[in-house]
């Protein structure tokens, strides 16, 4: 960590002592291994839980629910860090993060613990992206592409660790366990920032808040990922609940962008995205981030009705993919300081391309060593991208913008996460549909066929027949993942060239960092900023 915090400094890191820096940053891994752990954790302990609580109907919005309020409260969370401070902001998501924990370990009911899990996934939104946005205050350009390798080992420490701990707790104590788990760790971040975290905005005043923009991002969203996470699973794409979120949620969006043109202080500030590398990032990762998780949402499920892994197993068997991120990550953030943004980000979506290819080639005979081996490629390109994009986008603005800036990212690949999740189900399910019926001739619940309780295992007799229509249905979904993909790497071409280094800088100029912002903060700068 010394070697990291020698050298050039940020302004915020220069009010600090060196003690200080890197207690932040202990609270800022323990954040980011939280958000990174939730997600395998639960699903590994979910069989037992619906299982308890006799809620199979219910299974998806435990994840559905926790999404959709992740996803919309994440651009509402970092621009109120830049507005109100970091510290507030990250206490503030971090408490309501481990109350949603200690709720949902205390579900009685499925649907009390869809909601809990609505509650958790709101401070989910915070934790991640603030705590991102800590690390970029913390630290120059140069410094997170060092400190990138340590953020993408915890990450890789997560996917593996967590199906082994959700396994464990499960099985030894009790699926509550599984979200109990968040809070030993969750109050030492919430100590080290309360006590040591010096706040990086000085001289707040009081702001105009965008109640309007808010309202209509929260709507707009919302109904965006319900209807998604609805149509096709709990009701068919053209009913009208359906089709009548799709068209509430494109006129709230209509709104969002009317009302943030007009505000004082919008809530996402438009002119954003006249800013060619934050845009790119936006851009790349909406595409590459609905082809990775339209290709990871269906890998476990491929792993146990193909490959015929138990249910531990399956949620292990992203192992390989995890790691590669981890190497692509670290590496990248090198890279981009030799080679700039643009080619970081053109490699790693080629691999995206490429992984997604090698997926199509798979088949109900294939085997684990190959399916890993495929998963390694898309892993990398995967690393290359999402270090190279959040780097490109924070080093894009300043101080002032970089919490929502952040969040922006990250919101467009959750989003786009989530239409890629949509649109890859609605392509298979259909497709085994098909196949189902004309294998055994007559019309097949593939909900029971593909359910999680993992104490039915399918019949020995038709087990060869449901893994041939399962591998052929999800061969069309690895189709149009590489198919987005490729689109996802035509869009690399938005991505400035030039030094990393010297695209920083201009930014720096253009935003006037060292003067008060439009916002009427002002910032602490020292002759020791990169």
């Amino acid at each position: 960590m010394s070697s990291i915090t020698d050298g050039a400094q940020t302004a915020y890191a220069a009010r600090l002592s060196r003690k200080g820096v890197v207690l932040t940053t202990v609270a800022v891994i323990a954040a980011m291994f939280l958000a990174s752990i939730d997600g395998t954790i639960v699903s590994t302990a979910m069989p037992t839980i619906v299982g308890d609580l006799h809620g199979i109907s219910a299974y998806a919005w435990v994840f559905s629910g926790f999404l959709l309020a992740e996803i919309a409260s994440i651009p509402v969370w970092g621009r109120l860090a830049d507005m109100f401070g970091r510290k507030k902001i990250f206490l503030a998501g971090m408490s309501i993060f481990l109350l949603g924990s200690i709720l949902c370990g205390t579900a009685q009911s499925m649907t009390a613990l869809v909601l809990f899990r609505a509650v958790q996934g709101v401070g989910a939104g915070c934790v991640l992206p603030v705590a991102q946005t800590i690390s970029a205050d913390l630290y120059t350009m140069e410094q997170r592409a060092k400190i990138a390798a340590l953020y993408s080992g915890v990450f890789a420490l997560a996917a593996v660790l967590g199906p082994f701990l959700g396994g464990f707790l499960t099985d030894e104590l009790s699926w509550r366990w599984v979200f109990y788990v968040n809070l030993p760790i969750g109050i030492v971040a919430i100590v080290l920032v309360a006590v040591v975290m010096v706040e990086p905005i000085q001289n707040r005043h009081r702001h105009n808040f965008d109640w309007a923009g808010v309202i209509t991002l929260l709507g707009w969203t919302c109904l965006l990922i319900y209807a998604l996470e609805s149509g096709g699973r709990d009701e068919p794409w053209g009913s009208f609940p359906v089709v009548g979120a799709f068209a509430a949620s494109a006129v709230l969006f209509v709104s969002f962008l009317l009302i943030e043109r007009r505000a004082a202080e919008p809530m996402i500030p438009l002119d954003l995205f006249g800013i060619p590398a934050l845009r790119a990032s936006t851009v790349v990762t909406a595409f590459l981030g609905m082809s990775m998780f339209g290709v990871l949402s269906f890998i476990p499920l491929y792993g146990r009705t193909v490959l015929g892994l138990s249910a531990t197993g399956a949620g292990q068997i992203l192992i390989p993919l995890m790691l590669a991120m981890m190497i692509g990550s670290a590496g990248g953030a090198r890279l981009v300081l030799r080679v700039g943004f643009r080619a970081v980000v053109t490699v790693g979506a080629s691999a995206v391309v490429v992984g997604t290819f090698l997926l199509t080639r798979l088949t109900a005979d294939s085997g684990q060593l190959e399916l890993s081996l495929f998963l390694l490629v898309l892993g990398f390109g995967m690393g290359l991208i999402f270090m190279s994009t959040a780097l490109a986008a924070q080093n894009s603005v300043a101080l002032p913008q970089m919490g929502v800036a952040t969040g922006l990212v990250n919101f467009t690949r959750q989003l786009g996460g989530a239409v890629g999740v949509a649109l890859a189900a609605s392509v298979m399910l259909t497709s085994l549909n098909e196949r189902l019926t004309e294998a055994f001739g007559t019309t097949v619940d593939t909900n029971k066929v593909l359910a999680p309780t993992g104490r039915q295992p399918i019949p020995a007799g038709v087990r060869d027949t449901v893994a041939d229509a399962f591998a052929g249905a999800l061969h069309r979904s690895f189709w149009v993942a590489c198919f987005v993909a490729i689109i996802g790497l035509a869009c690399t071409v938005l991505m400035p060239r030039g030094a990393a280094a010297k695209l920083r800088d201009e930014a720096r100029r253009e935003a006037s960092f060292d003067s008060v912002s439009p916002e009427g903060e002002t910032y602490e700068i020292t002759s020791s900023v990169a």
